[in-house]
């Protein structure tokens, strides 16, 4: 997708969104002057430091530095990649992202319809709770596990009625309803007959990463099996790679220290009415590849919950198994083992948070975890024990990608056994991609210092002033500064285009080498010291010390030479031409 994301597609998506109200759906804005401003979604404070500037359409933070646009706050506060980000702003903003090279692309079915469907029975659902005299059992059996009202509307908990046609009758009376109820999952076809596939059940709806409801768990009130029920596989629900709780434990925690996956819906919800809301749950399914790509970015620390028996140490090990390929040593992987017969809703209650938190800081490393395993059983006080030791984990450590961590284990391996183990495939260079790893923008320096900089900054701060620079010098072209090139792009892009505005702008460099750097330049921060009629002077200044730079690098040039003779003609009306535009003097004709 992103090489269909032209930058006129970026200008025009962006031109179409009201920033102000896109961020206002999240995070409630309060209008000041000019202004809109809000505590900071992105860290704690009491005091709003959180702007929103509808003429440039962009947000700040003065006291965190999170800074950008419309994509930007999607990105950072949804937790989506740039394609997601774009598709979503497009199909708010009514625009349909355009074909690579005029080929349109294959696309699959429209999946839109069963958002909005999924999304409309999660309502009835809820309202249900609420409403319905049937849902005392749900409610008492709720209250009897401790669940509050407040974290029962956090995750989203509905209801079900008894019945086999409750949802048919509300959103499947058409040929069509019924069919999208069919497609969802929601309603079961069988042998011509249509049922709700969800009855006398406490609703529990599973959201993907960017919050969007794409499927349900339901928890059985009265006999029958099975007690659990999800929903089927469907074109936008895939159990394999989505995770119960993950969308509420990252609008809770922008960057959480540790995520904990724990193995039920009642698990997540119980430790998040403790004041643990960084759970997440596998949906029926052990852990997968998928799932660890979508949990391993957002974390520094993965922490596995299972039940200390014989059965939640072979699912641990399975865990294990497939973190190895994914195990880089960058993010730390531990393994927490709860005493036999418990779990973690009935443990907290039991012990409360403080004894659930240190067992989670005493989880056992990865490396721990693996060695005692294999150890099992193994006398390594004998050459044997220790031999069999070493054949049963070197298989192992060739499924860890190379890196610190595999060479750590080797290390520790050789010490076990006896003997060194060599490595057989030294450690390519591995690139960091993690954009958390990025220099922070929350302390900045002011240009002021750097005329170039300063330039830069004033122009993608304030595209307009750039129309005022005609007529002026243009001597500083010629500097081999190496922010030269994107000053003369940057005037380039807006002589043709002079519409844009700062947001618009800054995208425009968004896929390049010098984006994060204009992300900088762009914090307000920065030129907070000059007053609004102060901006056009100080830019017009900055470009005329920059000409006067160029003036004196030619003039150092032609003056090292022996004698003056040796200048040519065009160097002689250049240099004077230079001098006199310096001078802000018109030249001699």
């Amino acid at each position: 997708m992103a090489s269909r994301i032209t930058p006129d597609f970026k200008s025009d998506l962006l031109t179409r969104i009201d920033i102000v109200e896109l961020i206002n759906r999240q995070v409630p804005l309060k209008r000041s002057g000019a202004l809109y401003l809000a505590c900071c979604p992105f860290h704690n404070e009491k005091t709003p430091s959180f702007t929103v500037t509808p003429s440039r359409q962009t947000y700040h933070c003065f006291g965190c530095g999170a800074h950008g646009n419309a994509i930007d706050f999607l990105i950072e506060y949804n937790h989506l990649n740039f394609p997601e980000a774009v598709e979503e702003l497009a199909h708010h903003a009514g625009l349909e992202i355009p074909p690579d090279d005029g080929v349109q692309p294959s696309r699959g079915p429209d999946t839109r319809p069963l958002y909005t469907l999924l999304a409309e029975t999660a309502q009835i659902y809820q309202r249900e709770l609420r409403q319905n005299p049937q849902a005392s059992r749900a409610i008492d059996y709720l209250k009897g596990r401790g669940v509050s009202g407040q974290i029962a509307a956090t995750f989203g908990l509905g209801y079900a009625p008894p019945g086999w046609d409750f949802l048919i009758g509300r959103l499947g009376r058409s040929a069509e309803g019924l069919r999208r109820l069919i497609q969802a999952g929601l309603v079961i076809e069988q042998e011509g007959k249509h049922y709700d596939r969800f009855r006398d059940r406490i609703l529990f709806p599973i959201r993907d990463r960017r919050g969007r409801i794409i499927g349900f768990g339901g928890r059985l009130l009265g006999e029958g099996k099975p007690k659990y029920l999800n929903s089927p596989e469907t074109p936008v629900f895939h159990k394999g790679r989505e995770l119960y709780g993950l969308h509420e434990a990252l609008k809770a925690h922008r960057e959480p220290q540790r995520l904990l996956v724990v193995e039920g819906y009642m698990d997540v919800i119980a430790l998040a009415q403790f004041g643990i809301d960084f759970a997440v749950a596998t949906l029926g399914t052990a852990t997968t590849p998928d799932h660890l790509r979508l949990l391993l970015p957002q974390t520094p620390e993965l922490v596995f919950c299972f039940d200390g028996d014989r059965a939640g140490r072979e699912a641990a090990w399975k865990a294990l198994e497939t973190c190895l390929p994914q195990a880089t040593g960058q993010q730390e992987i531990r393994f927490l083992f709860l005493p036999e017969g418990e779990d973690p809703d009935t443990l907290i209650r039991r012990a409360g948070p403080d004894d659930f938190l240190e067992r989670i800081r005493l989880a056992r490393p990865l490396s721990d975890f693996l060695l005692e395993h294999l150890s099992a059983g193994i006398d390594l006080n004998t050459l044997d024990g220790r031999a069999r030791l070493g054949s049963r984990v070197a298989p192992l450590l060739e499924r860890l990608p190379p890196g610190l961590l595999r060479d750590l284990l080797r290390d520790q391996l050789s010490r076990l056994v006896g003997m060194p183990l060599g490595n057989k495939h030294p450690d390519p260079p591995r690139p960091t991609r993690n954009r958390r790893q990025q220099p922070p923008l929350s302390a900045p320096q002011r240009p002021g210092a750097t005329p170039l900089r300063l330039a830069i900054a004033l122009l993608i701060q304030y595209p307009h002033l750039a129309s005022d620079l005609r007529g002026l010098g243009e001597e500083w072209r010629q500097l081999s500064s190496p922010g030269i090139p994107l000053l003369r792009d940057l005037l380039a892009t807006l002589a043709s285009h002079p519409e844009l505005g700062s947001a618009a702008l800054l995208e425009r460099w968004r896929e390049t080498e010098d984006f994060n750097t204009l992300r900088r330049l762009a914090d307000p921060r920065l030129l907070a010291h000059i007053p609004p009629d102060g901006l056009l002077p100080e830019l017009l200044g900055t470009i005329q010390r920059l000409n006067q730079e160029a003036l004196a690098a030619r003039s150092g040039s032609l003056f090292n030479r022996a004698s003056t003779s040796d200048w040519s003609p065009e160097e002689k009306a250049a240099l004077r031409h230079a001098m006199q535009s310096s001078r802000q003097v018109p030249p001699e004709g």
